[in-house]
């Protein structure tokens, strides 16, 4: 089991419809964006997923949703993603946590594994 981020913001915010339609995945081609592909094809049957906002200027990530990767098909739905992953979305009601002061921060990124143990906790704490 791991804990991963996922953005859901291409020009416009899609978490509703990743909720909606029981996904999360990338919203670019293959051709622009491979490495994310390959990123959802790598996730496994009970990994946690949370959909996440963590605009630079901002002292919080706004955590929109939290799921578990259902099972090891490979979806696409072309009006929300190009690839994605079945999603059961456990929490659906948005909170915040604070940025926690890291050396390695991934924020910025569409998506990450989370190993920060601060945002790992809350993400679990608001599962059990």
């Amino acid at each position: 089991m791991a804990i991963y981020a996922i953005g859901a913001y291409y020009d416009e915010d899609v978490s509703e419809l990743f909720i909606s339609n029981n996904i999360a995945g990338p919203g670019w081609d293959v051709e622009d964006a491979p490495e994310l592909h390959q990123f959802i094809k790598t996730l496994k049957v009970g990994d946690f997923i949370y959909i996440k906002s963590a605009p630079p200027s901002s002292k919080y990530i706004i955590v929109k949703a939290i799921g578990v990767v259902m099972n090891e098909t490979i979806m696409e739905i072309s009006n929300v993603v190009s690839i994605g992953r079945n999603i059961k979305w456990l929490v659906t009601e948005s909170f915040r946590v604070a940025k926690p002061k890291e050396k390695n921060n991934v924020r910025m990124n569409t998506m990450y594994e989370e190993f920060h143990p601060i945002i790992q906790a809350e993400i679990l704490n608001k599962i059990f």
